[in-house]
């Protein structure tokens, strides 16, 4: 029971404004970051009444957000880094090839190209894995009689839909959810893993039945030629690196569960194992070279990463201010959130309902990842999953779930 009553002031409806602005900006597939950036300004200046108030305040939304996301970017920096390494050492392809060799018919290859694109992307996130299994797998799926664009779908949907949506090892997705909503990475995680398994399952297995009996057709009218593809030469080097990633990141699994690992500690594991075996196949791989290398290496990795997350940052800077970052954003004297007090506005005076409120968010999940990014529209989900939430006493980490 909500005793206390909420008074909206300009700045709730000027922060209500920019949310909605900001959502039809992403339905126009328009990038939102300059958007965000101007009503960071324009609520310093309602808030603190200032115009030196307003430019602190969107310096300031800025600083919090990068800080709040510096542990996602860094992690994805330094397995970017592993990749790298591992390609330039010819690791990664030897890492794939065992997997051409029942790689028979289309319907097998789609399910081995997606299965596999499922596991890189855990271990290595969807962007470096397109790269590394795509180069690598898809000629011999192409090979094997699958359409290439078939190919793309399993690839996209076993990647960048269900392992980026989990992304249970990195946490890099539901890190920023949680920071917009106000809750633990893990809570996440555990509390919401049947939706993430539910929407995985049924997204990557109506693709394939879609997709089937053109694959089978194909299969049948497809006469496969042997021989072999160019395959580079990785030596020694390169083997025992192909042999000693996989095992490595298998020995971090079994410690996560040995000694209950979760969250920033678990993803502290994947992160500082990525950089260690890359420095190590930089050394082996590269001798003389290799202190020029692990510079480059984590350079690439660096900028790969906050390309992505530069206008995350951004945008999670205006959404921050809903929530219990507006004290250190605008200063001790707003101890509440605006997205927090339009929470209990709405259980006051609205007749919302969780399923209500799930739907919505489901909407406004599938709207804000029209943009190609699914990573813009997390902040967004994340505010609201705290808002509705509150407001209907639904679960905050699947109201979350669901829009990420």
């Amino acid at each position: 029971m909500i005793e206390s009553t909420i008074v909206l002031t300009p700045l709730h409806y000027a922060y209500l404004i920019g949310v909605i602005v900001i959502l039809a900006v992403m339905v126009m597939r328009r990038d939102t970051p300059a958007v965000c950036i101007a009503f960071l300004f324009i609520l310093g200046l309602i808030g603190l009444k200032s115009f030196t108030g307003a430019i602190m305040t969107v310096f300031n939304a800025i600083l919090y957000a990068g800080k709040e996301f510096m542990e996602v970017l860094a992690t994805i920096a330094m397995v970017t880094a592993l990749s790298k390494c591992l390609k330039d050492l010819g690791s990664d392809y030897l890492m794939m090839v065992p997997m051409s060799k029942i790689m028979k018919t289309p319907s097998i290859t789609w399910w081995i190209l997606g299965l596999t694109m499922f596991l890189f992307s855990l271990f290595l996130w969807p962007s470096p894995s397109v790269a590394l299994v795509g180069a690598i797998m898809l000629p011999f799926a192409v090979k094997a009689g699958l359409n290439p664009l078939a190919a793309a779908m399993a690839m996209n949907l076993f990647g960048h839909g269900f392992a980026l949506s989990y992304d249970f090892v990195i946490q890099g997705a539901p890190a920023v959810s949680a920071g917009a909503a106000g809750i633990t990475t893990t809570g996440i995680l555990h509390q919401a893993w049947p939706v993430f398994w539910v929407m995985g399952i049924v997204t990557v297995c109506s693709a394939y039945l879609l997709n089937r009996e053109e694959m089978e057709g194909r299969g049948l009218r497809l006469t496969i030629q042997t021989g072999d593809l160019d395959t580079p030469k990785g030596g020694k080097m390169a083997l025992l690196m192909a042999i000693l990633t996989p095992a490595a990141f298998v020995g971090v699994i079994v410690l996560m569960l040995v000694f209950d690992l979760k969250g920033g500690d678990a993803t502290s594991m994947v992160s500082g194992t990525a950089l260690i075996l890359m420095c190590l196949g930089a050394f082996l791989g590269f001798g003389k070279d290799s202190l020029e290398k692990v510079t480059g290496y984590v350079t690439d990795g660096f900028l790969f990463a906050i390309k992505i997350f530069a206008p995350v940052i951004i945008i999670g800077a205006f959404f921050f201010l809903g929530g219990e970052g507006i004290t250190s954003i605008m200063g001790t004297g707003f101890s509440h959130g605006i997205m927090n007090d339009w929470a209990m506005w709405l259980a006051q005076n609205a007749p919302l309902n969780k399923y209500m409120a799930a739907f919505i968010q489901m909407v406004v999940g599938s709207l804000t990842g029209l943009d190609g990014s699914g990573f813009s529209g997390l902040p967004l989900t994340g505010s609201l999953a705290r808002t509705f939430g509150f407001a209907t006493g639904a679960s905050v980490p699947v109201m979350a779930a669901l829009g990420q």
